[in-house]
């Protein structure tokens, strides 16, 4: 099983990045795929899920109005578009497998939940 970030990097505050995952050995188009960041010294954050045929996302409160998370089944590759990305954005990003719905609760059950997870890939933002 492989779940590969891409797309990080460091941009300037006001700007966007997109974020790729590519997934192979497992069922991706099976899975609920998650994105969850963590911050130096801060808690990890689930920020936005979705559902194996994309039919439902969820976002955090934080990322809302500004990511969008989408997938394609086809490419086995999940994707996080960031705009309007400010400081407090900075962090690694990962992705994740989980098992169960996309709903606004998951991001409290993570660690429950998760199946498969990425490396991370870093954002920095500066002002």
């Amino acid at each position: 099983v492989h779940l590969v970030e891409s797309g990080g990097g460091s941009v300037e505050s006001g700007g966007s990045l997109r974020l790729s995952c590519a997934a192979s050995g497992f069922a991706f188009g099976g899975y609920t795929m998650t994105w969850v960041r963590q911050a130096p010294g801060k808690e990890r954050e689930g920020i936005a899920c979705i559902s194996a045929n994309s039919g439902v996302t969820h976002y955090a409160d934080s990322v809302k109005g500004r990511f969008t998370i989408s997938r394609d089944n086809a490419k086995n590759t999940l994707y996080l578009q960031m705009n309007s990305l400010n400081p407090e954005d900075m962090a690694t990003y990962y992705c994740a497998a989980v098992t169960g719905a996309c709903w606004y609760g998951l991001f409290d059950i993570l660690d429950a939940s998760s199946r498969y997870w990425g490396q991370g890939t870093r954002v920095t933002v500066f002002s």
